[in-house]
């Protein structure tokens, strides 16, 4: 397939490009408008790939957009592109309604403006696949069961309501226009390439730097997390084994309190490289709850695994030993994003 992918200069995106490459002989477009969690060099791999093409553009410009699908002729859309940091969010709604509901809008009604140009056969195989988050199903309560693709949606962020309109656009376009759509959810990914402004690296670099590491509240908030490259192949695997009009809910079952996170990566970082002054855990310093924090979100990917014959995925120990080993092998990567202005909330945010 030739399979147009939007934000994928981002940190998932980049995942699936490396993935798509390592393991298929797809080919690929790469769309990004090159905001300030744009990492170029996460896909580095696609330099020079006659199956690899980079267009710098933004999602909402429908011009922009039609002009990328008239030269590209994709077979299939992973969209990826989306403002995801839920403080930026509340600080600032406006970016997230743009890119997350204007972009998703843009890029539907250009992908049925090409589904229609195709033949019987290639309406049939083309699919357009919208990657979203478990957060849009809102909180759950300590006792209630993980979440499903049948949960009902309860945002409760600018950010999960952004993408929760797309979703709801997504299938909206299935159900009017027969657009052949896919949508699946994911709980927090983790891994190498991630912006330092998200809880793993942010916590890492503070605790590197012997920096204080905030914590939101009293650190109980609990998050299913998977290891990126665990989600990337499973989202190819949606989009290649998937049913058009399905949801499926992607997670590792590996819940975690924000604490027990922020305490496994000074532990691991201690292990590494030991702190003359003591355990890291000494720079904890919870701070103020953000407005509207949600307690626990969790999957129940049982559906998605049977469904797609998902591999086993990473235990989180394992990912996180991998993803510290990452940070430390390639200090000069985040250390450039403060040099060139990006990392001006470095240390200033909480968990996630």
């Amino acid at each position: 397939m030739r399979i147009l992918v939007t934000g994928g200069c981002g940190f998932i995106g980049s995942a699936v490009i490396r993935h798509l490459l390592a393991s298929t002989a797809h080919e690929i477009v790469t769309v990004d408008k090159m905001t300030y969690a744009a990492s170029p060099e996460a896909i580095a791999v696609a330099q020079g790939s006659a199956r690899h093409r980079l267009v710098v553009a933004d999602i909402a410009d429908i011009d922009a957009m039609r002009a990328v699908f008239a030269t590209s002729r994709p077979d299939a859309v992973m969209h990826l592109a989306a403002e995801t940091h839920v403080d930026r969010s509340i600080d600032g709604p406006g970016p997230f309604i743009q890119t997350n509901v204007v972009g998703t809008l843009s890029l539907l009604e250009v992908a049925r403006e090409h589904w229609r140009t195709l033949d019987e056969p290639g309406r049939a195989a083309f699919r357009f696949h919208h990657i979203s988050t478990d957060e849009v199903f809102g909180a759950l309560g300590a006792g209630e069961p993980p979440f499903t693709e049948a949960t009902p949606y309860d945002p409760r962020s600018p950010y999960s309501a952004s993408k929760a309109a797309a979703d709801h656009l997504v299938r909206a376009w299935r159900h009017t226009y027969g657009l052949p759509t896919l949508v699946s959810n994911t709980a927090n990914n983790y891994g190498p390439w991630q912006f330092p402004e998200k809880l793993i690296p942010l916590v890492l670099i503070a605790a590197l730097e012997g920096r204080p590491i905030p914590v939101y509240g009293d650190g109980s908030n609990r998050r299913d997390w998977i290891h990126v490259e665990d989600h990337a192949a499973a989202l190819v695997a949606v989009l290649e084994r998937g049913e058009p009009g399905a949801t499926y809910a992607i997670g590792a079952r590996q819940p975690r309190s924000n604490l027990q996170v922020v305490e496994a990566v000074c532990a691991e970082l201690d292990r590494r490289q030991p702190d003359p002054a003591g355990p890291r855990r000494r720079l904890l310093s919870f701070v103020a709850d953000r407005p509207g924090h949600d307690f626990r979100y969790e999957i129940d990917p049982s559906f998605a695994t049977e469904a797609l014959e998902l591999a086993p995925m990473r235990d989180f120990e394992t990912g996180l030993g991998e993803t510290i080993d990452w940070y430390l092998a390639n200090r000069a990567w985040w250390e450039q994003l403060r040099a060139r202005g990006a990392g001006e909330r470095l240390g200033l945010r909480g968990a996630a």
